[in-house]
């Protein structure tokens, strides 16, 4: 008979436990051995979960305290020797030491974890790197779940992934060299578990969906020819694309079965069960871990049966990847829209999908009352979602129909518009601006939530939120900024709040998942056609533009961002929705234009992330992607500058797209990589204006004024001072103000202070 499992559960809890506890711990306000408990709490609960959705393996090993990159690392020794930890004396704080910097360190890189919306910590490798003993965790985690009785399946991110997804440093010319190295501790750590009394391990490795240079697919089968005579059995999991590719390495593999993602790519589920071995198990991920929707059971038992019938009890029924992508449960929306709700199905509820598709597949139970009842409630919901007059909306459908390629073109190039700007904003060189929101308060929280909940009249919430903008207003004429925001406090995030506000969308009051660390999202989810029934941000924007002489920019979340970083309709092609939100944003581009904000900032943090993982599929995804930016844009005058902002991204093979996007100005995450990527937009002559960041927003280090030259000078290195903007990575939300409040000082005094040296070099060359 097949058995059940997944690669994954989320990790935060149903109430966010995770993120309120870590960051209590931070504050000081709890102690190590509190945090250990909130972490067994979470761990004992996916652990029931499993058992109570009837699946044959319970997987552990799937809860990080930060990010399960920087997880493996620590369970190697292998955390960055720049912060001192010293293994196996490895503790708690020196975990979060990497994540997120102290006093002497700035913190580990962090980008995007393939195309999904979580942000995992880039290991760093350099010619002094050592492997080690290191934390115990996986193995304490894995003795709880033994001591239950399970049948323990413990996930271990893999030995070539771990390499291939971390950065060369101090002159290390192949990373690849420290695999012998590394495989000595993963045959330890996979020893050990072994000794333990686990059977079965997972080992991810999706970089193998990715377009893997040869050398390192080749060295897959002597590295796991290396840890097969030592491991339990192992499951290698693949996810998030096709590796077909692979079938005949994976197949020859000295492993005890692969995964395979059955929702990203369907179709290499039947490449290879047609010439499966004998005596290997094969997953099929075919329960979506990444999106909302219930699985529609009658469709993808049809998939599963031929599978059964050629595999029998090799084959293992599974969600796609890791359910930590995935809302945690359902049944916590008590307030969501009814029938909306019917369509949905979160983390807990696709535990039961993996197990009741599991059972189908057996005849008896397939015929039992239990079973039947559930595939024809499927059967309903699915149904009714086809036909309900709610996803279709014929004013946007005409709207679509009307588009044509002048509508994604701005009037003029950009000399033109650069001149145009420039004659009335009178900027100084380098000038100075954030890229949008302030530090976001517990009075703030309480204000919104208060009046979420009918107990602050909407006259005390918007002189509340005013107050908040005065504020910031002011502070940003103290520090001195040459282009000012009005803050954001009305927003809770720069996805949902959009979403409360457009037609199409739903929101969940439960809906988070883990973005990185203890920060967690709450995506939208985009059940129908997107419509703009009225302005959502002129209000506050021109009340802020009210307060001062200098320009305050108008904040929006991007049509591509918006997109990726909701749960989206998969009833219709992505880059169609991507245009639906890109003509409502078009409208309110125009609203805040006629309002007097004749600067505009239009962010795209999540255009690389939505990049198809293989170069095929890039070309299709950029020009659709190009054009919904541009869409959204291009409907205002030349002398009305428009920003981007993007943020943990490598830009370097995306440049031309970038361009093509034709922002006045962009500004990019910078501080980690060290304007490491700046040397991209140098060599490619990007055209227009940037605002490399020079502020790490995501750790709680203040840079010195020092530290901002530096980073300036460095930009200058690659960029003329007449384009170079100066601002933070990101947006302030995470950070307090006093940490603010130093940190913008700095910056503001950093770049007089270069703007002065600029300034005085041609004076200085004319007397010599």
């Amino acid at each position: 008979m097949a058995q059940a499992h997944v690669l994954g559960l989320p990790r935060i809890g149903a109430q966010r436990e995770l993120k309120f506890a870590v960051e209590a711990f931070w504050r000081g306000e709890m102690s190590a051995v509190a945090l250990q408990s909130v972490g067994r709490r979470i761990r004992a609960a996916n652990r029931r979960a499993q058992r109570e959705a009837g699946l044959d393996w319970i997987t552990v090993g799937d809860f990080h305290w930060y990010d399960q990159v920087l997880s493996t690392l620590a369970l190697v020794g292998a955390l960055p020797a720049r912060f001192g930890a010293v293994p196996p004396a490895l503790t708690v704080a020196d975990y979060f030491a990497a994540a997120r910097g102290n006093a002497q360190q700035g913190a580990m890189e962090m980008t995007k974890w393939f195309d999904t919306n979580y942000h995992y910590l880039v290991p760093e490798y350099s010619p002094q790197t050592r492997f080690g003993a290191g934390t115990q965790w996986l193995f304490d985690e894995v003795a709880e779940a033994l001591n239950e009785g399970e049948n323990v399946k413990p996930v271990l991110l893999g030995p070539l992934s771990l390499l291939y997804l971390g950065k060369e440093k101090g002159g290390l010319a192949d990373r690849l060299s420290l695999l012998p190295e590394l495989l000595s501790q993963y045959e330890r750590v996979l020893a050990r578990l072994k000794a333990q009394g686990v059977t079965w391990v997972q080992v991810d490795e999706p970089i193998l969906a990715l377009d893997l240079p040869e050398r390192w697919v080749d060295a897959f089968a002597p590295a796991y020819r290396r840890l097969a005579p030592v491991a339990p059995s192992m499951l290698l999991a693949t996810y998030f694309g096709d590796v077909s590719e692979h079938a005949a390495m994976l197949a020859a593999l000295p492993v005890a079965g692969v995964h395979l993602d059955g929702v990203r790519a369907p179709d290499q589920l039947d490449v290879f069960a047609a010439q499966w071995p004998q005596d290997k198990v094969l997953s099929a991920g075919v329960v979506d871990g990444r999106n909302v929707w219930r699985c529609d059971l009658t469709r993808t038992r049809a998939l599963l049966t031929p599978l059964a019938e050629k595999l029998g009890d090799r084959l293992w029924v599974a969600s796609s990847c890791s359910l930590m992508h995935s809302p945690v449960d359902l049944a916590s929306e008590a307030r969501l829209d009814r029938e909306v709700r019917a369509w949905l199905a979160f983390a807990v509820q696709k535990l039961g999908e993996v197990a009741l598709l599991r059972r189908s597949l057996d005849a008896a139970d397939f015929a039992s009352a239990d079973v039947q009842a559930a595939f024809a409630a499927d059967a309903a919901a699915q149904a009714a979602r086809r036909t309900s007059p709610r996803t279709r909306n014929s004013v946007v459908q005409k709207r679509l129909a009307a588009l044509t390629p002048a509508d994604a073109r701005r009037a003029s190039d950009y000399p033109v518009r650069a001149r145009a700007q420039r004659a009335w904003l009178k900027l100084p060189v380098l000038p100075t601006t954030t890229i949008g929101s302030f530090p976001q308060t517990g009075a703030i929280r309480t204000a919104r939530a208060d009046f979420k909940r009918r107990a602050l009249s909407h006259l005390d919430y918007l002189e509340t939120m005013r107050a908040q903008i005065r504020l910031a207003i002011d502070k940003q004429e103290a520090y001195g900024l040459d282009v000012f925001v009005h803050g954001e406090a009305e927003r809770n995030d720069m996805v949902e709040y959009f979403g409360e506000l457009l037609w199409g969308f739903a929101i969940t009051e439960h809906g988070w998942v883990q973005s990185y660390g203890s920060r967690c999202v709450k995506p939208p989810v985009i059940y129908g056609d997107v419509y703009l029934p009225e302005p959502m941000t002129v209000t506050w924007s021109a009340y802020a533009q009210q307060l001062t002489d200098k320009p305050v920019k108008g904040m929006l979340s991007g049509p591509v961002t918006m997109l990726q970083w909701s749960f989206v309709r998969d009833d219709q092609p992505r880059e169609r929705t991507a245009l639906q939100i890109a003509l409502a944003l078009r409208e309110e581009v125009a609203a805040l234009e006629k309002a007097g904000v004749r600067v505009i900032q239009i962010d795209e943090p999540a255009l690389r992330e939505g990049l198809p993982l293989r170069a095929r599929d890039w070309p299709s995804y950029l020009e659709w992607a190009v054009r919904a930016f541009r869409v959204c844009s291009s409907g205002v005058a030349d002398d009305t500058q428009i920003h981007t902002h993007m943020c943990y991204s490598e830009f370097h093979d995306i440049l031309p797209s970038i361009a093509a996007l034709d922002a006045d100005v962009i500004s990019i995450e910078a501080t980690r990589s060290d304007m490491e990527l700046l040397g991209a937009f140098e060599a490619f002559a990007y055209p227009n204006e940037i605002g490399p960041g020079v502020y790490d927003i995501h750790s709680p280090r203040v840079p010195s004024q020092a530290d901002m030259e530096r980073l300036i000078e460095a930009a200058l290195a690659h960029i003329p001072a007449e384009r170079l903007w100066i601002n933070p990575d990101c947006g302030l939300k995470t950070r307090d103000w006093a940490q603010v409040d130093a940190a913008l000082a700095h910056m503001v005094a950093a770049a007089r202070a270069v703007r002065a040296r600029l300034s005085a070099a041609p004076t200085q060359a004319r007397a010599a």
